[in-house]
């Protein structure tokens, strides 16, 4: 028992079975039975494959995604070379190769097998430059003025902290917050899941998105902005409604109690603590040049981290519950 907030906060953590979990991610960089089928994957990737064929198995690329964040791409030719040279896998790849089967690839999301979800949605940046602070101080920064940060932003299982969904963008180049939070709601409904809950903040109070929860059947659980009203004259007579009834209940309970009742607190382990962790494990610099490169590179990062995430969760299940390199194939 400890104090949180002023408050008594119990921890209902099982902390041995998550310190496996973590130990178990460092398992994940070495295990290579999902690679043994690597000639009849490679025989299907190719079968009437035009030009050059495939080489590596598209189930090894997507291991290498998740070195990729770890170190760069001439380290991931040394490290398949040494894996050629004790005969682990049957060839060494290049720096050329890897380059064109990682640069631009963007990993599907493995869903998860449960049906019940409550949801998050927020963004954060990436540094698009790597230059130290001697560097800059000693030569300057001549890009400074054009340099943008690498927006992500998930929609993540507040509960179990599972992504669910990923945009990436240029900062100043994405659609609005709302509008992808609808989106992604929309499209996790219709593959068959029933969202509960929806938290935001502020920038998620828009009429447009109360709509859209209504509209699969999701509690809103969205903070009103200050000195808002209840209703907006550009918003569809029909849309505005559903917001109505939220801003009244707030306005009548006042933030305290409605953020008490609503457990608006939970919205931050589903996406800050997944944001925290991801930099904590990979830094927060990209690495590419190109607007295409960068947004791939977001992607592989908020992947290779709830990939690393749920390979460790999965084997800290227990004795007898195998790990597992289970893809959405790409």
């Amino acid at each position: 028992m400890s104090a949180r907030w002023g408050k008594p906060y119990r921890h209902h953590r099982d902390w041995p079975r998550y310190n496996e979990s973590l130990v178990v991610r460092g398992e994940f960089l070495l295990d290579l039975r999902p690679f043994h089928s690597w000639d009849q994957e490679l025989a299907a990737m190719n079968r009437g494959k035009r030009g050059g064929p495939y080489r590596f198995p598209s189930s090894f690329v997507r291991w290498l995604v998740i070195w990729k964040q770890l170190v760069d791409y001439r380290g991931l030719e040394g490290i398949t070379r040494k894996m050629a040279e004790l005969g682990l896998i049957p060839a060494s790849a290049d720096y050329t190769t890897l380059w064109h089967r990682i640069h631009a690839r963007i990993p599907e999301l493995k869903m998860p097998r449960y049906s019940d979800l409550e949801l998050a949605w927020d963004g954060t940046g990436l540094k698009t430059s790597n230059a130290g602070e001697y560097r800059i101080f000693r030569y300057g920064d001549p890009d400074a003025k054009q340099r943008q940060h690498l927006i992500v932003v998930i929609t993540a299982d507040v509960r179990r902290k599972k992504v669910l969904g990923i945009e990436v963008y240029i900062e100043g180049k994405g659609h609005s917050e709302s509008q992808t939070a609808a989106a992604h709601v929309r499209d996790v409904t219709k593959r068959g899941y029933r969202v509960r809950k929806f938290y935001g903040d502020g920038a998620y109070d828009t009429h447009d998105l109360f709509a859209a929860l209504h509209e699969t059947g999701t509690e809103a659980v969205i903070k009103i902005r200050k000195g808002a009203g209840a209703s907006h004259r550009h918003s569809p007579r029909h849309s505005k409604k559903y917001r109505r009834r939220a801003v009244r209940e707030y306005q009548g309970l006042g933030y305290a109690k409605w953020a008490e009742e609503k457990r608006y607190g939970m919205r931050w382990p589903g996406t800050e603590g997944i944001f925290s962790a991801m930099k904590r494990k990979f830094g927060e610099n990209a690495v590419a040049r190109s607007p295409g490169g960068l947004v791939a590179e977001g992607y592989q990062r908020v992947w290779a981290y709830d990939a690393l995430r749920e390979y460790g969760e999965e084997h800290a299940l227990g004795p007898g519950t195998p790990p597992t390199l289970e893809y959405t194939p790409m």
